[in-house]
């Protein structure tokens, strides 16, 4: 009979069995805890997605609000359903190893492939998002090294990963909290500075908008689930907390938190300027005013404090299958090595912006909507029974794919007309 020997076998006796919770025990022991890993949870949901939800309100209309619930609560159900993944299997420590629980080496390597170009991806982006909004600031930037003159974009780009730089470091999720904390922080001054320009500047909030659009509708719900899909950093803010049956409250406050946050901007955004806002709110937003200002250095400080949480789980990979988890320099030069990697493909690939959509489609919508069911009816083959939770997973699966072929063909669509 063939016996799996991988590194999630159970073990066949009691006196290895007992060694193995203690030694769970003082792995969790020093982990992270509740607080910690809500800001980081909430760092993470919060993303670059906070820009573009008034115009995703402005597309969809007020009733589009409803679709924002309910992708809060499919998104949630399926992170949930990973963390029971992990509960059932203690010795899970991230998602690529839930895809090798349910499906083997090949599920595993699928997974990891989605993953961590997903997670890549979202890095190079933050970097180009920084460099192109940095330039426009400061169009007379030139940065010299060693002799070699670099202009523009690409000078920026530099600044800013020799910034972000020092917080990939920091290996422990803990002190990555205090960076979540700074985003988290970010994301309410810039709450803050929409709601100054509505009310102290003049705009007023006196656009009533439509109740809906059906042509819209497509865009607002892949701009919807956009800004939900955090799950491939989800199994490893579990495994880094000291009490692991704490996350299901940890994504209740995540969720219900970005979700205000999400729908306290869309309104006032949307009863600001209505249907004429533009893609993100700041640019909107009045240029010569003060709080103006501070919105946008708000929203370039944004990528500085999710890009460290967003490469840990490929750097916790790599050091794993290399058992270089203990050894302190080398943690930091795979760390620098990644940060460099996304440098290079920020400076040199012109056209990411546009490809950036289907990226978004592609990777996001599978690995937080399709990958947590299909792994957790894999492992769980009683939830197999037609009941209300397989219909509830059956639902999603369906949503998922129609988005992601939707939002696929839809970014496709866009690239060609760009061309």
């Amino acid at each position: 009979m063939y016996v799996w020997t991988t590194k999630f076998a159970l073990p066949q006796n009691m006196e290895s069995q007992s060694q193995l919770q203690v030694s769970n025990s003082e792995q969790h022991q020093k982990g992270t805890t509740f607080f910690k890993t809500c800001f980081n949870g909430i760092n993470s949901l919060t993303g670059i997605g906070i820009l573009s939800m008034p115009y995703a309100v402005s597309q969809g209309g007020w009733l589009s609000f409803i679709l924002l619930l309910v992708f809060t609560m499919i998104f949630w159900y399926t992170a949930l359903l990973l963390q029971r993944c992990m509960i059932k299997h203690p010795l899970i420590k991230s998602y690529p190893d839930i895809g090798e629980v349910a499906f083997g080496y090949k599920g595993r390597t699928v997974i990891a492939a989605f993953i961590y170009a997903e997670l890549f991806l979202i890095a190079v982006e933050l970097l180009i998002l920084e460099g192109d909004n940095l330039a426009k600031l400061f169009p007379n930037m030139n940065l010299k090294l060693g002799g070699v003159r670099i202009e523009g974009r690409k000078s920026f780009v530099l600044l800013a990963a020799l910034i972000i730089l020092p917080t990939t470091w920091l290996r422990s999720m803990g002190a990555l909290a205090y960076v979540s904390f700074g985003g988290v922080v970010v994301s309410i001054i810039l709450i803050g500075c929409v709601a100054w320009v509505g009310e102290v500047d003049g705009v007023g909030f006196h656009e009533r908008g439509q109740l809906v659009n059906w042509e819209g509708l497509p865009t607002a719900m892949s701009l919807y689930a956009f800004c939900y899909c955090a799950h491939a950093v989800m199994p490893t803010l579990i495994n880094s907390m000291n009490d692991r049956s704490q996350f299901s409250k940890v994504l209740v406050v995540c969720f219900v938190t970005t979700t205000m946050i999400y729908g306290v901007i869309a309104v006032l955004g949307y009863t600001m300027f209505g249907d004429y806002l533009m893609s993100q709110i700041t640019l909107n937003l009045p240029s010569k005013k003060l709080s103006t200002k501070i919105a946008i250095y708000t929203t370039l400080i944004n990528p500085f404090t999710k890009y460290a949480v967003l490469i840990t789980p490929i750097a916790n990979a790599i050091e794993d299958r290399w058992l270089l988890c203990k050894r302190k320099s080398i943690a930091i030069l795979v760390r620098t090595t990644i940060v460099v990697s996304t440098v290079v493909m920020a400076l040199f690939m012109p056209f990411f912006g546009y490809i950036m959509e289907l990226i978004g489609a592609f990777f996001s919508v599978t690995m937080s909507l399709l990958f947590p069911c299909l792994c957790y009816l894999q492992i769980n083959k009683s939830v197999r029974q037609l009941g209300s939770e397989l219909i509830i997973i059956i639902v999603i699966l369906l949503i998922g794919t129609f988005i992601g072929i939707m939002g696929t063909y839809l970014s496709v669509k866009n690239i060609v007309n760009h061309l």
